[in-house]
């Protein structure tokens, strides 16, 4: 079998594995039941291991549309949206090649344990068979879009193969990779759709992405600091204090840059208004409440903090409503 069930991955596995049993000795359809849970835990596994939920980290790659001012263009919107769409499977890919190297490493974290991989729940096999679909369709989306689109897709797996296969393990290369590949999302949605990129409107990307980075890094040694290294041996390179300093300093050029882009000339000239100024205490209240976040223990992960968090989807909603307000 290509996907398996594992009574030590989830507790509700081991209730309703139970559940199965007592019906097997009732002798009361034990057979469809399997079946029906077998193919839920499946479509779950899949779930898991494509990660849908880190999705919302391609929506930088709208970030060039939104400050474009060409929405009115419907085929252009339509390109951006393909863009994004292409990103979502090629960073699914990325993420099953991802587990797949790290399944050792995984099973030794309290929480990616679980991941399909490291429990055993889906097998290489399989996931290798979702890696080149994923790759496949989202390869062919951007070549769609465009050659330009289809070869910052190609350079991003590429860079992400690097990065899995050792560059990981190289301090502060590690999070500049990762940080690099939030700047090609921007790409992706202006150089690759048409849209000439804004300077520091790439800068303000890739600064936020350091941010979230060392963000990330300081949550994962504040948590692992009995084992971490050998779960993610770079690690032992970094230190709580050495992370503070880079969080400060990374927040500070988010704030910068972007302010620098708000005021910048050719973007009072494109929008018609210097108003975009106003934008920026959202942005200042979301990298504050992000620090307060993992500073308490609530975790790192850009992705969950950015979707749970109320006060982080306020200030986001916020930002982004003013923009558009303001560039109406």
């Amino acid at each position: 079998m290509l996907f398996r069930i594992t009574s030590s991955a989830y507790q509700e596995e081991e209730v309703l594995s139970s559940l199965v049993e007592d019906i097997g000795r009732r002798g009361d359809g034990s057979k469809e039941f399997t079946l029906a849970l077998e193919s839920n835990h499946c479509v779950k596994a899949l779930g898991q291991l494509m990660r849908p939920k880190q999705w919302v980290k391609n929506s930088f790659v709208l970030v060039g549309m939104v400050f474009s001012h060409n929405w009115g263009q419907a085929a252009l919107l339509l390109k951006t949206l393909l863009a994004a769409m292409a990103f979502c499977f090629v960073s699914s890919a990325v993420y099953v090649l991802n587990d797949f190297l790290d399944r050792e490493r995984d099973r030794m974290h309290p929480e990616k344990c679980h991941r399909p991989l490291a429990s055993g729940t889906v097998t290489p096999i399989a996931a290798g068979i979702i890696f080149m679909v994923s790759l496949s369709i989202g390869l062919l989306l951007g070549l769609r879009v465009s050659s330009i689109a289809f070869s910052i897709l190609l350079f991003y797996v590429i860079q992400n193969i690097a990065y899995s296969a050792g560059l990981k393990q190289v301090v502060m290369l590690d999070v500049l990779l990762i940080a690099f590949g939030f700047m090609l999302r921007i790409l992706m949605g202006t150089w690759g759709v048409g849209i000439v990129p804004s300077k520091w409107l790439l800068l303000s990307g890739f600064t936020l992405a350091l941010f979230m980075g060392f963000g990330k890094r300081w949550a994962e040694l504040n948590v692992l600091l009995t084992g971490a290294c050998s779960h993610r041996p770079v690690l032992k390179n970094y230190s709580l204090a050495r992370l503070n300093q880079l969080l400060v300093v990374s927040a500070g050029t988010v704030i910068l840059t972007y302010s620098l882009y708000v005021i910048d000339p050719s973007t009072v000239i494109l929008h018609h208004t210097p108003n975009l100024i106003y934008t920026v205490p959202f942005v200042i209240y979301g990298l504050v409440r992000y620090l307060y976040l993992i500073r308490v223990g609530k975790g790192g992960d850009p992705t969950k903090l950015v979707t749970k968090d109320s006060h982080i989807i306020a200030a986001i909603s916020l930002w982004l409503v003013s923009v558009l307000l303001i560039l109406s």
